[in-house]
């Protein structure tokens, strides 16, 4: 499978900020549309670098008395790796590994048309398990086999 045939099944809009926009507005915008990461892009719209969760994370956690003036460009990752739409989904999946990232920004002629989570591979992949869950503290406990 294409990433382009992915972006089909997961069409969802692609959620961008500014590389000046607040930290606190990242936050805000994350949370209002429940994603891991958001493509920081230039006012021309040319994708300059990605804010994940664990960028904020981290980075703020540094300094949390001063993380309210940050900037997005202060904490974003800089070197975005990127898949394009022909790119094979095993292209998608080794990008992540080797980066050790979650979100995958796809470009077609240098253009952001998309965005690819491991959630969205791992779906692709198991088609949707229909294993039953299990949640602790709900677990019954068997007593012990007796072997005679």
């Amino acid at each position: 499978m294409k990433i382009r045939d992915l972006l089909k099944i997961t069409s969802r809009p692609v959620i961008t900020i500014g590389p000046n926009d607040t930290v606190s507005v990242a936050v805000q915008k994350l949370v209002e549309y429940d994603m891991g990461s958001l493509p920081v892009c230039n006012d021309k719209g040319e994708l300059v670098g990605i804010v994940t969760e664990r960028d904020l994370l981290r980075k703020c956690f540094k300094s949390i008395d001063a993380c309210a003036n940050f900037k997005v460009q202060d904490v974003m990752t800089k070197e975005v790796a990127v898949g394009i739409p022909d790119d094979d989904l095993e292209y998608a999946i080794s990008a992540m590994k080797q980066k050790r990232i979650r979100h995958l920004p796809i470009m077609d002629n240098q253009r952001l048309v998309g965005m690819v989570s491991m959630r969205d591979l791992l779906d692709v992949e198991l088609k949707e398990s229909q294993a039953e869950l299990r949640y602790v503290g709900l677990v019954t406990r068997r007593p012990p086999r007796r072997i005679v």
